[in-house]
């Protein structure tokens, strides 16, 4: 999770979206991807350079021979119904997210309801993980005036909530 971490530190530092993926294989990074096409508010937002389809894309040019069953995909916010789709079609084993998306997280879709391609995936999902760090990296992009991209929203609301109960909590 923690290389997840930093490939959403480096789309920050680019003014993206703070979100970052790594796909692991038998403890070896396989793919990994972060955010892009967020830099410039909501003028220009490509919806589909999500870090999760971007590390998906790069494990299918890997070097190395990919069992997508074996492998966990970290990433820094639960996935969206797109990413998560994705993910499900790709046959990745694991899915570790760190921070809960009230807005756009497609974890919560049940799968039961579906056509056999989605409802007999046999994915494993862990949420939570490095909760606090994930949620630190949201707070401070929302934090920026120049970051327009979800300013507003119920994600930034649901962001700034969740960080005020940690503060308290931690007092």
């Amino acid at each position: 999770m923690g290389l997840a971490l930093d490939q959403a530190a480096l789309a920050a530092a680019r003014g993206e979206f703070p979100v970052g993926c790594v796909i692991v294989q038998d403890g070896q990074v396989v793919a990994q991807g972060a955010r892009t096409g967020t830099a410039h508010g909501c003028f220009m937002v490509s919806e589909v350079d999500h870090a999760e389809i971007r590390a998906l894309k790069n494990m299918e040019i890997c070097q190395q021979a990919v069992m997508p069953g074996k492998c966990t995909l970290f990433c820094t916010l639960e996935p969206c119904l797109m990413c998560y789709g994705a993910i499900l079609l790709s046959g990745i084993g694991t899915i570790v997210y760190g921070f809960e998306d009230p807005m756009g997280g497609g974890i919560c879709c049940d799968l039961t309801t579906l056509t056999p391609l989605y409802r007999d995936s046999r994915v494993r999902v862990v949420g939570g993980i490095c909760r606090q760090k994930s949620l630190d990296l949201f707070y401070d992009f929302f934090n920026k005036k120049k970051n327009l991209y979800w300013k507003d929203s119920l994600l930034e609301a649901y962001t700034r909530k969740q960080k005020r109960l940690q503060d308290k909590k931690n007092k």
